[in-house]
């Protein structure tokens, strides 16, 4: 067992101090703090006596961040084979408070292998956090597992829906009606296996926009939710246009940027202002990092100019950033990266702080910095050092 104590708790919702006690991964109680807490420590060791107590009072106690756009295996490759981008390593999702993460695959769906992804998801899940992956990559008829995308959602355990792209230069460019299978697919898939069967849309900036997603489900009964556009600050047209899908009951994900001139045309903070302003329901956005994968950058010729990475840290400093700006509000701010993640992609026990939920935890400081890291109810990392890495770090 594992008892955090005196922790300020938002589940995301502010629930004050609180202490949390935790069994095989999932939080059994959340307690008001006791003037006995000896006697309570005492007891749990009679009952388990290689009970952990973890101190955080000070701290302010939230659940991991669920990152729902990471290349954990490697992504890139415009520009050639040396911009590939390499696996990432266990630490580096305990530094950046990210205890849950879906893998994927970009531009490369012919080099780069859906096995290799879904190893690499399982090795993860064998280290110490919580993780799923989406079959195709950005090509329309997608890249698959077993030869179709409805048979990869129903019967590969990690598989929770299909990535593809729209609307830029990289895009197959699919038609209505092919967009219109590749959501029936993935749909029919999320319904036979009980998971979300979401489509996660990298999206251009191309003038098509969010059109085509429209008039694939224009005259069906498929929900507008069932796709989630990523990446909306491209440019301006497209953030309003995501705020007019949201509002109609879509999901829509920023990629997260804590740069003071931003990879995409809108900064974070004023993409989020936006969209609130717009009308778009808070508990239809997303961030997530897009971490690890390959960001080039292209003139107006379509020549490449230059090449950055993304970094999986850019979620927990957007957080971290804007905890204290009077413009947001707290527990609304938390939710981008936990609740709503978790409600979008039908991720039961994550997301939340609150009995039965799997004990996926950060503690922020006093300082505001990450403090210690709980995932699966195992400490990763106390005082803000990491205790487990991994295999071949």
């Amino acid at each position: 067992m594992l008892l955090i104590q005196n922790g300020d708790v938002y589940s995301p919702k502010h629930l004050g101090v609180r202490d949390l006690l935790i069994s095989e991964g999932k939080i059994i109680s959340v307690l008001l703090p006791s003037a006995h807490t000896a006697s309570l420590v005492e007891a749990l060791r009679a009952v388990d006596s290689d009970l952990e107590v973890l101190d955080a009072k000070g701290c302010r106690l939230t659940p991991g961040i669920i990152d729902r756009h990471v290349h954990f295996n490697g992504a890139g490759g415009e520009g050639g084979p040396r911009f590939r981008t390499p696996p990432m390593q266990l630490s580096a999702f305990i530094r950046a408070g990210v205890t849950s993460a879906v893998g994927l695959l970009g531009t490369d769906g012919t080099c780069r292998s859906l096995r290799e992804l879904l190893m690499k998801a399982r090795a993860l899940d064998d280290e110490g956090i919580t993780t799923w992956m989406l079959t195709g990559s950005y090509g329309v008829p997608s890249a698959t597992l077993t030869g179709d995308v409805k048979s990869d959602i129903c019967l590969i355990d990690k598989v929770i829906g299909l990535k593809l792209s729209l609307s830029d230069h990289r895009s197959s460019h699919p038609s209505v009606e092919e967009l219109r299978r590749a959501v029936s697919d993935a749909r029919v898939g999320g319904i036979l296996a009980g998971k979300s069967g979401i489509v996660c849309v990298h999206m251009g900036s191309e003038k098509t926009s969010l059109a085509p997603l429209l008039a694939a489900i224009e005259g069906t009964d498929v929900p507008i939710a069932q796709f989630a556009p990523t990446h909306i600050t491209r440019c301006k047209p497209l953030l309003q246009d995501s705020a007019a899908f949201a509002k109609r009951g879509g999901g829509v994900d920023i990629t997260a940027e804590t740069q003071s001139v931003p990879i995409f045309g809108v900064s974070t903070r004023d993409a989020i202002l936006t969209l609130l302003d717009q009308g778009a329901p808070p508990d239809r956005i997303t961030l997530s990092s897009d971490g690890n994968g390959s960001m080039p950058v292209f003139d107006e010729h379509g020549k490449m100019t230059g090449m950055a990475v993304g970094s999986i840290k850019t979620v927990l400093e957007t957080l971290l950033s804007l905890w204290d700006d009077p413009a947001f509000d707290r527990e609304t701010v938390l939710s981008f990266a936990t609740s709503n993640v978790a409600d979008h992609l039908s991720l039961k026990g994550k997301g939340r702080v609150e009995k039965g939920a799997d004990a996926d935890i950060l503690a922020i400081d006093q300082e505001n910095t990450l403090f210690h890291v709980v995932a699966k109810g195992k400490v990763m990392m106390r005082a803000g050092t990491v205790l487990h890495k991994g295999t071949f770090e």
